[in-house]
Order: structure tokens, then C-alpha cells, then sequence
């Protein structure tokens, strides 16, 4: 997949930056993501680190005939409206292995929302692993890993390091991008 994503970063006028964590299990979050074309470019940047990842979306993303791609591509169906003891399940799933690198976008939607939604923070500190924050930046047009930040389960200074981290980075559409918080800080 490396080479796919060589040439389609190429062919759209987009640069790789930042390096692949050395650990092999983590979380990692995707921001911003405002618009259907930043999942693609994530998909890319991460392709170009050689990193194997599965990455987490909405259910209804796998229906008809895109699915099996999307699947194919590391996608997980997850139905929202049922997401209970999500969190858990996929730290299980951490727990059974040796390499695992699930993404996913924390704003759990294109359009602006006040929140983040808190599930990579809850499956990172159940299954003790880091948090990799990829970013995409529409202004520079890069695509890239950022450092992997080992949560201390103070949610306010773990969100502070990531919002200091995204503070630069410019949305596709601006204007949809909500602030960079999780509802556990008020």
C-alpha cells in the first residue's frame, strides 16, 4: 500500500511528514476532519508509513457496494447507536495482539461539534496503550504522523498536550471544525 499512497499523494499535490511510531499497538487519531476527502488523505499518509492499521467508521459507510472495500481497507463497522462496552471490546482486542494500530476521527462527524467523542481516549487507557496523533493539514497540504503521547488519566493535561499539538493545523473547511475537547472537561 506504500507505493499506492506514494503516487496518490503525488498525483494530488500532498507531502508526507512526521515518522511511524516504533510501537506496534496504539490508537491513533485522525484530525481534522470536516470533510469526506480528509479520511482519504489519512488513509494515504498512513499508507506511506507502511503502518497496517484498522481504522473505526459509522456503520451505514459500509453499506452497498463500497463495504467490502472499505473493509478491505481496514475499515470496522461500528453502530452507534449501540456503542456500549465498545471501549472494552476493542482493548480485548489489544490485548490478544501483537500488532494493532486502530484509528479513528475523535470529532465523530464532518460537521462542527462542541465535543470530541472520548472513545480512542477510553480504548487507549484500557488497553494501555499510546495515542498517535495524524494530522491532516490543508494549508501546507501534509499528511503525517505526529508523536505518540502515553495518556496519565489527567484528561485536562492529556488534552492540553494534543490541542498544543493541533493548534496549527488547518481544516478543509474551517468553519466546521469544532474545539479540540472531550465533554468529561466541561
Amino acid at each position: 500500500m506504500h507505493h499506492v499512497a506514494r503516487l496518490g499523494l503525488w498525483l494530488t499535490g500532498w507531502q508526507p511528514a512526521g515518522r511511524a511510531p516504533e510501537t506496534r499497538r496504539f490508537v491513533v487519531i485522525a484530525v481534522p476532519h470536516t470533510s469526506n476527502w480528509d479520511g482519504f488523505f489519512a488513509m494515504l499518509g498512513i499508507w506511506w508509513f507502511g503502518v497496517p492499521f484498522r481504522w473505526l467508521g459509522k456503520a451505514a459507510l459500509f453499506d452497498g457496494p463500497a463495504g467490502p472495500l472499505l473493509r478491505w481497507c481496514g475499515g470496522i463497522p461500528i453502530d452507534r447507536t449501540d456503542a456500549a462496552g465498545l471501549a472494552d471490546r476493542l482493548a480485548a482486542r489489544f490485548a490478544d495482539a501483537d500488532t494493532l494500530m486502530l484509528g479513528m476521527a475523535p470529532e465523530g462527524t464532518r460537521s462542527r461539534a462542541e465535543h470530541w467523542k472520548s472513545g480512542f481516549y477510553r480504548i487507549a487507557q484500557a488497553a494501555d496503550v499510546p495515542v498517535v496523533l495524524a494530522f491532516i493539514d490543508h494549508d501546507t497540504r501534509q499528511v503525517g504522523l505526529g508523536p505518540a503521547l502515553d495518556l496519565t488519566g489527567d484528561v485536562g493535561a492529556d488534552m492540553d498536550r494534543i490541542r498544543a499539538f493541533y493548534a496549527g493545523v488547518t481544516a478543509r473547511r474551517p468553519d466546521e471544525m469544532g474545539p479540540i475537547r472531550l465533554r468529561a472537561e466541561g
